[in-house]
């Protein structure tokens, strides 16, 4: 593809997102499966443009007001491109059949007339923080909101799960690199690889024999403040596609028992797929909440599980830098119909922990009420619950990723998506 027809198709992209009414992964994805003639190198160039472009949202249309100008999809391009192209803007627009429409004489007089810098808009233009949750999270952050923001601008960095069950760190970490593909070791996760460059990650070996999944680091510090032990009754409640399930059989080295619950049948369906290809799924038993059978069944689980996870429905706030149009849109409830989700599901599974057993309250959120405030009343409520220092509950041999009584990771301090997590002990 030529330059110009590149700019054509991100334009096109763009307004389709604008327009549709899920998520912008779903929209671009069924955008290049019905293109496969696009080779590797535009789909990425592609890609890589539109993300760019609605990350800097705020930004461009912060500009775009100061000029004047009106608020298009061709015209936030523009704006992008001016602030992040080094070459001649008239070369990537033309015309013709397969490239975007040349530019006009108003459109050359709008790029000239936009700002050149960022330094006079507001800290949350500048740091793409959405009016809506600009309160929330300078509560959350302080005097690091704008850096703590600015991170999550930047693209996440893929991460990997090495799967204990087939092999350890240091051998996945030899056979990507015998595909050439370079890898360091994480920081906190010592299940965990952080891959460097780009890379098809689905045609290697360790891939395709299920010894490494793709994890963000974050996820599988989840995972770790379940400590699940061998021999062990856990319950993944939220369970979803089915990631944390597959690191806690992996840490249970597939001795014990999972169930695995959530809303979505059709999302279990596939991530049975998932525990096979791990060699796990003998240890792990998916129940569809849709199911009124396994509603009643676990009504009946009266203080029998040694750990629950719930990985709670949220705002998703913490995943920005996946998901930048989240920011802006949202797909689903409100953040005050979360909030009582979230309370009705931690008062739905507290009655299946043991007596000294954990309920583990996580979230990809960085909302206050989402998270310490949802804890907070919890405890309130159900006395027989306490919640315990970090440190007096991480696994052994690593060191927890923060101090006190909550796991608050973000972009900035751990390279990871933004989570957080509660560890509460049932009272013997």
């Amino acid at each position: 593809m030529t330059p110009s027809a590149r700019i054509k198709a991100v334009l096109d992209l763009l307004e389709r997102i604008e327009r549709a009414t899920i998520p912008m992964d779903l929209t671009m994805g069924d955008y290049m499966r019905n293109r496969r003639y696009i080779g590797s190198k535009d789909r990425a160039y592609i890609a890589e443009t539109t993300y760019a472009v609605i990350r800097h949202h705020a930004r461009v249309t912060w500009a775009l007001e100061q000029a004047g100008a009106e608020i298009s999809e061709r015209n936030r391009l523009l704006a992008f491109l001016k602030y992040n192209h080094t070459g001649n803007l008239a070369d990537l627009f033309e015309g013709g059949k397969h490239g975007a429409a040349e530019l006009s004489e108003a459109e050359t007089t709008l790029i000239a007339k936009l700002p050149d810098n960022f330094d006079t808009a507001p800290v949350a233009v500048r740091c793409e923080c959405p009016p809506l949750y600009e309160d929330s999270l300078k509560s959350y952050f302080g005097e690091k909101f704008e850096t703590e923001m600015t991170a999550l601008i930047s693209p996440a960095y893929l991460n990997l799960r090495v799967n204990l069950v087939m092999g350890d760190r240091a051998k996945a970490k030899q056979l990507l690199d015998e595909d050439r593909v370079k890898t360091r070791e994480n920081q906190f996760s010592p299940w965990g690889l952080a891959v460097e460059g780009k890379t098809f990650l689905s045609m290697t070996r360790a891939f395709k024999k299920g010894l490494v999944e793709i994890q963000d680091e974050g996820s599988q510090m989840i995972a770790m403040a379940c400590d699940v032990k061998p021999g062990q009754q856990v319950l993944d409640y939220c369970a979803g596609a089915g990631g944390k399930t597959l690191a806690l059989a992996s840490a249970m080295n597939v001795k014990g028992r999972i169930v695995a619950m959530d809303l979505e049948a059709s999302r279990l369906a596939k991530a049975r797929d998932r525990f096979r290809r791990a060699k796990v799924s003998d240890i792990i038993e998916p129940r569809p909440l849709s199911d009124e059978k396994n509603r009643k069944w676990l009504r009946r689980q009266k203080q029998t599980f040694d750990c629950v996870l719930v990985d709670v429905p949220c705002s998703g706030t913490g995943t920005w830098r996946r998901n930048p149009d989240m920011r802006w849109r949202t797909y689903g409830p409100s953040v005050e119909e979360l909030v009582g989700i979230q309370r009705e599901i931690l008062d739905k599974v507290a009655g299946t922990v043991k007596s000294g057993g954990r309920l583990v309250y996580a979230t990809c959120s960085m909302l206050p009420e989402e998270n310490e405030n949802q804890i907070e009343q919890f405890l309130e409520q159900h006395p027989e619950f306490e919640l315990r220092e970090l440190k007096d509950v991480w696994p052994e041999g690593c060191p927890p990723p923060c101090d006190g009584k909550f796991m608050r990771l973000t972009p900035l301090r751990h390279r990871t998506d933004g989570f957080f997590a509660a560890i509460m002990i049932r009272k013997e």
